[in-house]
């Protein structure tokens, strides 16, 4: 492995990225408001080298922090930390520098024009085109900083999470932002992101580190082959399903956009025959001989070009973002439905709707979906070498995510958009119902049984488990009290603050909120009645005491729901005019009998689960002082007989005289 290869690759992405550019038309001067060709030419160029670097810093610290085995006299890590390093400053330096192009490329003026500074830093966060890029740069910084001071291990883990955490924000600048299809356009721009970015990433990262590798070269590329394979597989579905939304049919592939979109497809292809390639020849071998260095040499080889390719494939990306799709992003339309949350506003409710209606969220399908192979999996792991796990578990597991898919993706989650009362509803299924499935599906100590251990030092997912639920954040919001506070109190301050509204009107409000919802509620369950390993449960009587007190403030809050008289959210409930909602004031009451209501049912689970602990622990108890009786002769009940019968031959004390 030569550096030159490197260098050809990162050449080879900007070549394509410029003659991308200048095919779309992207380049050409404009009549009315042309920022110049240095920011025509420049914001594509240095777009790429964005991406390219923030690919290199991910994939660094996925080597360092996941994927390289170290040895006392190997400094593996470091390096691979001191280049993460150079790569996140280069990667904020050009996400700063993108950031004055872009204002400019939507300003309509050259850079150093009268009061361009003092608009720029404005606009940045005023515009979402700009603030999410800018967000997505400070984070960058944040990375960069402590990749230059700290090189350990699990600091280039945590650095490799934020790095990925980073890319997130620039989904919401993408095309069709503010188009019909906007939550599916940036789900599948999010997942194509990070997939895109590890993969390419990880590559990158092995060849920088391919010299210091030596004998954990082996190891290392079979753990990226398979992180490999996951990307391929998102980046594949999620480019589909984005590159049809904005091309709109077949008939878009014949416009210049389409075209683009073509050579992106074949450049996935020929990756994705490398990457057979790589796994069939080179994987496989390496999993039997660890020391075969024709297998060594070969993935090298077939690396160099792949990266080049990779590179080629970064670059159209970039002219893709700088070109004008098929189908328009702009959204014009009278319906306030449409205006306020992105949605077209739903036929007339109707009872039977809840079984008849269904439009994919697309983001929380692919990870139920996900969820529910992985546990299969495990559990099939689990059987084949003969381990028994409880069918119960997994019935609950799978059953837990089929409920949250109805709810996301069913009339509960069309409806939860524009209705106070049906959103209540959603809320109550996925902070309380779901929650309490997945927790009994004890997911945790499957996963600690299905998943191999790792000898060489390295973080590998049961490393990553364990460490998350013995950690000190788990630690205290582990703690009963903490739990029911947060699942309470987070509850009053969304509903009374303005993240409701920003829930209801935007997707990333939505998500969160989403996430919200299921983490609270999955905590509380879990501190109450989970069986996975964490911190030290609280005895049985005083976790019925917490679920109690909780329970009554979750009814209070339903009933000042109930009785309230001023409706929340106003400006955005007011501004639907639904048909089928004549006064949203009397929509709100009924969503707060819905949080007293169906609050019952979950509850008295919880309490019955906590009780049958209760016994279970008494029972426990007995069953070892009776086997400890056994084994003494009963030592205890004769020691307190004879306490007892001393007492008893002392008598009553006579009075002095």
């Amino acid at each position: 492995m030569r550096p030159v290869w490197i260098i050809v690759s990162l050449l080879a992405a900007l070549l394509a990225c410029l003659l991308a550019v200048w095919f779309s038309g992207a380049t050409e001067a404009l009549e009315l408001g042309d920022p110049g060709p240095a920011v025509r030419w420049g914001l594509p160029v240095l777009r790429t080298v964005h991406d390219l670097a923030a690919a290199l810093a991910i994939g660094c610290f996925l080597v360092g922090g996941l994927l390289v085995p170290e040895a006392p006299s190997t400094r593996r890590r470091d390096r691979a930390g001191r280049l993460g390093a150079y790569a996140a400053l280069t990667w904020a330096a050009a996400g700063a520098l993108v950031a004055v192009l872009a204002y400019a490329d939507i300003a309509g003026t050259e850079i150093g024009s009268a009061g361009f500074w003092s608009s720029a830093w404005t606009s940045t966060w005023d515009l979402d085109s700009l603030r999410a890029p800018a967000i997505s740069t400070a984070i960058a910084v944040v990375v960069a900083l402590i990749a230059v001071v700290d090189h350990q291990r699990n600091t280039q883990a945590w650095l490799f999470a934020l790095s990925v955490f980073a890319l997130l924000p620039l989904a919401l600048a993408g095309h069709s932002a503010g188009s019909s299809s906007h939550d599916a356009a940036v789900n599948s721009l999010a997942f194509h992101l990070v997939g895109v970015t590890v993969w390419v990433g990880g590559l990158l990262g092995l060849l920088v580190m391919w010299q210091r590798l030596g004998k954990g070269a082996a190891a290392t590329v079979q753990r990226y082959s398979r992180a490999a394979l996951w990307c391929f597989a998102f980046v594949g579905l999620s480019g589909m399903l984005n590159a049809w939304i904005r091309i709109g049919g077949f008939d878009g592939l014949t416009t210049r956009y389409g075209v683009l979109v073509l050579l992106k497809v074949a450049a996935l292809v020929v990756l994705g025959g490398f990457g057979y390639v790589q796994r069939e020849r080179v994987v496989r071998r390496l999993e039997d001989d660890p020391s075969d260095r024709p297998s060594k040499a070969l993935f090298a080889r077939l690396a160099s070009v792949e990266v080049a390719v990779m590179g080629v494939a970064v670059g159209l990306g970039v002219a893709l973002s700088r070109s004008a799709p098929p189908v328009s992003d702009a959204v014009e339309s009278t319906d306030p439905v449409l205006s306020r949350t992105g949605y077209p506003m739903p036929p007339d409710f109707e009872p039977s709707r809840f079984w008849t209606m269904w439009r994919t969220e697309w983001l929380f399908t692919t990870v139920a979906v996900v969820a529910i192979c992985l546990y299969l999996a495990w559990v099939l792991r689990l059987r084949r070498r003969g381990d028994a796990w409880p069918l119960r578990r997994t019935v609950l597991w799978v059953l837990g995510w089929m409920v949250f898919l109805y709810a996301v993706n069913s009339a509960v989650g069309i409806y939860g958009h524009v209705m106070f009362s049906v959103h209540m509803v959603e809320h109550m299924v996925i902070s309380m119902v779901v929650p309490l499935m997945l927790v009994l599906g004890a997911p945790v100590t499957l996963a600690l049984r299905a998943l191999p251990p790792r000898k060489d030092s390295t973080l590998g997912p049961r490393e990553l488990i364990l460490a998350v639920v013995h950690s000190r954040v788990v630690g205290f919001f582990g703690n009963p009290v903490v739990a029911a506070v947060l699942f309470f109190t987070s509850l009053v301050v969304f509903y009374y603050s303005p993240l409701f509204g920003r829930a209801l009107e935007t997707h990333t409000g939505h998500v969160l909120m989403i996430v919200h919802f299921m983490l609270t509620g999955y905590l509380f369950a879990w501190v109450l009645v989970g069986v996975d390993p964490g911190p030290r449960k609280w005895p049985a009587p005083l976790r019925l005491l917490v679920l109690l007190i909780t329970v009554a403030a979750h009814a209070f809050f339903g009933v000042a729901l109930m009785t309230g008289t001023g409706l929340l959210a106003p400006d955005f409930f007011n501004a639907l005019q639904l048909p089928w909602v004549p006064d949203p004031l009397e929509d709100q009451r009924a969503a707060g009998g819905v949080a007293w209501g169906t609050g019952e049912l979950p509850t008295f689970v919880l309490a019955m689960l906590v009780t049958a602990d209760w016994l279970r622990q008494d029972a426990a108890e007995g069953r070892r002082q009776a086997r400890k009786a056994d084994r003494d002769d009963d030592a205890e009940l004769k020691a307190y007989n004879e306490y007892l019968a001393s007492r008893a031959g002392r008598g009553p004390k006579q009075p002095k005289e």
